[in-house]
């Protein structure tokens, strides 16, 4: 079955709940057993899948979710954490130790940065950031006798860099590391195992769930992973809520339909962008020309609606004044639900390995699910606003 069907059938067993098609809300912590053996026993099980044996570990509603996520990445396993961040940071824990190295892409997503920056310095693991754009030759060269775990994050946060992750890939291997892949942008259009990685992290609070009212984290590993990412990652005691997890199900039964009008919508505006003389260049993987398409297009079966737009030379408050104006464009930063948004970068991204060109004004769209000629039609308004201040 094509990855649309199987977004809708997996992790559904109707005749388990009464005929209930959806799972239902199963919101528990203690789970009672008929005999001191079989509580005894329980411990010793929780690795299995589809094992009740306390709160922490999962229900029939945790399962559903975690069963399609890992069908829609192409991995055996999925652990569910609270949220994106939850996701970032638990594997980081459950995969290395002090006296440990990682290479970290340049372009990561910030808080992940902190967390490699404070955290895990804290507790003896080592850093490097290195060029998102870097080749093999050149990743071999940073690779240490330490180095546990190669991250990717492709296309990158805010300037959308598309790694060329087979080859990365091949090289962490070759050395024994850990590849780990921020996939929230690709979703499922971009199969993170097939290209190499080992572990496929996502913010299902993005597109997965798709309505902007919960947060959910998802990591999913082939079954040789499992075993330390489970038991390393339920020490962290970072469970998500049942409830969320419903919702979550809810909505990843509607992905298919919603991506697919994300990125054709995204698409629209983004060529439209392309041609205004306020745009300087375009930042979407999807766009025939834009930085990165070659890769996007040999390594990616869709996209999102999710892309950055440089400007030319404009003032902050002209920027400003562009964005504040807008009416179909929401400003807030998580983006992947069904209304469409606009931040401004604040010209102070972090980078340690490669530089960032602050000169020009750079903003992040999220295309959602409304008209596209009517969010262009915004954005035209807008930038009138942008150039009466310059």
């Amino acid at each position: 079955m094509k990855a649309d069907t199987r977004l809708l059938h997996v992790g559904r067993h109707p005749h388990d709940h009464d005929g209930v098609v959806n799972t239902p809300v199963y919101r528990a912590s203690t789970i009672l057993y008929p005999t001191v053996a079989e509580h005894q026993a329980s411990g010793t099980r929780r690795l299995e899948k589809h094992n009740l044996s306390y709160g922490l570990h999962g229900t029939p509603t945790h399962w559903a979710l975690e069963d399609v996520i890992a069908d829609l990445e192409g991995g055996d396993r999925c652990l569910l954490v609270q949220s994106g961040l939850a996701a970032v940071t638990v594997p980081l824990l459950a995969f290395l130790k002090s006296g440990d190295h990682i290479l970290m892409a340049d372009s990561v997503y910030t808080p992940a940065r902190r967390f490699c920056d404070v955290l895990l310095k804290d507790f003896g693991v080592e850093t490097t950031y290195y060029d998102p754009l870097i080749d093999a030759d050149g990743l071999r060269r940073l690779m240490q006798p330490n180095t546990r775990v190669v991250y990717l994050e492709s296309p990158g946060s805010m300037t959308f860099e598309v790694q060329d992750v087979p080859a990365l890939a091949a090289v962490a291997h070759d050395r024994g590391a850990v590849v780990m892949i921020d996939n929230t942008w690709g979703v499922y259009t971009f199969d993170a195992f097939r290209h190499g990685c080992d572990v496929s992290i996502q913010a299902g609070t993005k597109y997965l769930v798709g309505h902007s009212d919960v947060l959910i984290g998802s990591v999913t590993v082939k079954d040789k992973h499992w075993e330390q990412l489970k038991t390393r990652g339920a020490m962290t005691g970072c469970y998500a809520a049942p409830d969320d997890v419903y919702l979550t199900t809810r909505g990843i039964r509607t992905l298919a339909i919603r991506l697919e009008r994300h990125a054709a919508s995204a698409l629209k505006v983004a060529e439209w962008l392309r041609d205004r003389p306020e745009v300087e260049e375009v930042l979407f993987p999807a766009l025939p020309g834009a930085p990165g398409h070659e890769l996007w297009k040999r390594d990616f079966t869709g996209a999102c609606g999710l892309f950055g737009v440089r400007l030319k030379p404009f003032s902050d408050e002209a920027v400003r004044n562009m964005i504040d104006g807008l009416e179909l464009f929401g400003i807030g930063s998580s983006w992947g639900g069904f209304e469409s948004l606009c931040i401004a970068n604040k010209r102070d991204t972090i980078r340690t390995a490669t530089t960032f060109d602050a000169s020009r004004p750079l903003m992040r769209l999220h295309i959602g699910l409304e008209d596209p000629d009517d969010l262009i039609a915004d954005l035209d308004k807008g930038f009138g606003r942008l150039a009466a201040i310059g």
